[in-house]
């Protein structure tokens, strides 16, 4: 029999003797705490850019390179959920924010990552210099632009279709803003958000190379990490210890899988919209342990019940909000707020032109013009080739969650897969048979583009509402009725945040896969990425700076011309209401 301490006013505390729930669920919480606190303490430390210690290809070097990467990451994960509920929440809320902010989105999302690494890496090393910590925030920054722009689309996506009549009911009970967007808004966005935090993790993976084995023209930074031991496996032609690298990315993935996602996404399940309860909800046997565990549950009151004290706290803004009555201030301040965003616009666009005015010429407009429309071809074909294939794969996973349980590891493994790992092979079957290098490197750009659509389609048919596939069932609906008035107009939304984040993402892909080395062998395909990468191994800013330009141009081109008036009609018509 168990013997607990009565507690004065009822209640009990902790048991005497603890179980073997409460042991092992205490021994999960410290060893994470433990191993991010060492990798968070190895990011402090001197750094002698000329003298840096060399990467080792041992083995056993990797566990410790691991943890660093790992702690990279998830610093660049948390970064990019803050980012995501503020900026994301501003969009969604304020229409004149809305017309700025997401077409800047866009702009962001299509930036390179090698473009960020070329302006900011110098900045984070002058803050603090001769400190380690300067190349690691520039890592950490680098590896957050892959991961929050999806992060931001999803949750604005899901603030733009939370259900009327919930909204509705919750200015019914006189919420304030703040308590309405922790007790609706971000329930209802989390079951899409936990999946796209997952792309994210994912995303990081796939630029880790870049990240961590920084080259912008003189400046040479190799950051301890599975990056870092990458580069210079490719460079040693070393094909074990490449072998090596994805084991250790295997063990880590299933790790943080099992130990993080995988209990998000049980505990997001009960925050689906629907008026049935789910008849699978997924499990996880850490969250199954932890909910047993008496120590972790009387632990944890504390924090929870602070939270819920929070989430319910009356804020408001300090100053009353300005209402215009008629429709002529209105427009009158939106031409107001567009004239300064212009302004804004001009400005940049003259501080580009006193930087690469008196070094660019025309021919080099015209290069960055045929380069950027062979990388546009390649991106269009690649979403369409993984739209066909994913979107009914995705919808069968999410559909049914023992699948997802068992698809959702793979899933982040091969999305984490990094496209360098791959070139041994492709350079070698290109030399060997005599391939084309335009046509067989583009495959590579579609590791960086399926799994933003395999991920949110997953996403939006785990959340579709249960009675609405009841109620098709009851009807006899079937394909392809079931696809066409069912099931692609319920993840419409999500699949439309998909295909954004993929063609940003297929771009950033671009700067890997157009081209590519293995050892002394380079392959170099026509196209915008591989102009930005062979600029930024030069260190030329200013054609950098162009190919950057030209490349949000068509971001920007693509998105307006033809996803947001798809995303604009996924919004209208497909709403839960």
């Amino acid at each position: 029999m168990e013997h607990h301490a009565e507690v004065p006013g009822g209640g009990q505390w902790l048991p005497h003797v603890p179980r073997w729930r409460d042991l092992l669920a205490m021994l999960l919480v410290l060893g994470m705490v433990l191993l991010l606190g060492s990798g968070a303490r190895q990011m402090v430390g001197p750094l002698v850019a000329a003298s840096q210690p060399e990467i080792s290809l041992s083995p056993l070097a990797l566990p410790a390179y691991v943890l660093r990467t790992v702690t990279r990451m998830f610093a660049a994960l948390a970064l990019s959920l803050l980012f995501t509920f503020t900026y994301a929440t501003l969009a969604a809320k304020s229409r004149r924010a809305e017309m700025v902010l997401i077409p800047l989105l866009d702009v962001l999302q299509s930036v390179p990552i090698l473009g960020y690494l070329s302006f900011t890496v110098v900045f984070f090393m002058a803050l603090f210099p001769g400190n380690v910590l300067g190349a690691e925030l520039a890592a950490v920054f680098a590896i957050f632009t892959s991961q929050a722009w999806n992060m931001a689309f999803s949750f604005y996506q899901a603030l733009r279709t939370i259900p009327a009549d919930l909204d509705e009911a919750s200015r019914g009970f006189r919420a304030s803003s703040w308590q309405r967007f922790w007790r609706l808004e971000v329930p209802f966005a989390m079951p899409g958000l936990v999946w796209n935090m997952m792309m994210s993790m994912s995303g990081g993976w796939f630029f880790v190379v870049a990240s961590e084995a920084i080259s912008v023209g003189d400046v040479r930074v190799a950051l301890p990490g599975v990056g870092a031991y990458v580069a210079r496996a490719i460079a040693q032609r070393d094909l074990g210890a490449v072998g090596w690298a994805i084991l250790a990315m295997a063990v880590a993935i299933v790790l943080y899988d099992q130990l993080l996602f995988r209990p998000m996404v049980a505990w997001a399940d009960k925050f689906r919209f629907e008026q049935t309860a789910s008849q699978m909800p997924p499990r996880s046997w850490l969250l199954d342990l932890f909910h047993r565990s008496a120590w972790v549950q009387r632990m944890m009151a504390p924090v929870g019940i602070a939270l819920h004290q929070a989430a319910r706290a009356q804020l408001r803004w300090p100053l009353p909000a300005m209402r215009w009555k008629g429709a002529m201030p209105r427009r009158l301040g939106d031409a107001l707020w567009l004239g300064l965003c212009a302004a804004g616009a001009a400005y940049a666009m003259l501080a580009l032109y006193r930087l690469a005015g008196r070094t660019l010429a025309w021919t080099d407009v015209a290069t960055v013009a045929r380069s950027g429309a062979f990388t546009l071809l390649r991106v269009m074909a690649l979403i369409a080739l993984a739209s066909i294939v994913w979107v009914p794969v995705g919808v069968a996973v999410g559909l049914s969650p023992r699948w997802t349980a068992r698809v959702q590891p793979l899933a982040q493994f091969l999305a984490a897969f990094p496209a360098n790992l791959l070139f041994p092979v492709v350079v070698f079957l290109i030399v060997r048979f005599h391939g084309s290098v335009d046509v067989w490197l583009s495959l590579l750009m579609i590791l960086g583009t399926q799994w933003y659509i395999l991920f949110n389609v997953i996403a939006g048919a785990a959340a579709f509402p249960s009675d609405l596939r009841e109620t098709a069932t009851s009807f006899r609906i079937r394909a392809p009725n079931w696809w066409r008035k069912v099931m692609l107009p319920g993840i419409l939304p999500y699949y439309v945040t998909g295909v954004i984040t993929a063609s940003g993402g297929a771009w950033n892909a671009s700067i890997v896969a157009e081209a590519v080395s293995w050892g002394a062998v380079h392959l170099q395909a026509q196209g915008l990425g591989a102009y930005v990468a062979q600029q930024t191994a030069a260190g030329d800013y200013p054609r950098i700076a162009l190919g950057i330009a030209a490349m949000s141009l068509m971001v920007i081109a693509t998105n307006r011309l033809l996803w947001r008036p798809l995303y604009a009609y996924a919004e209208r018509r497909m709403r839960l209401d």
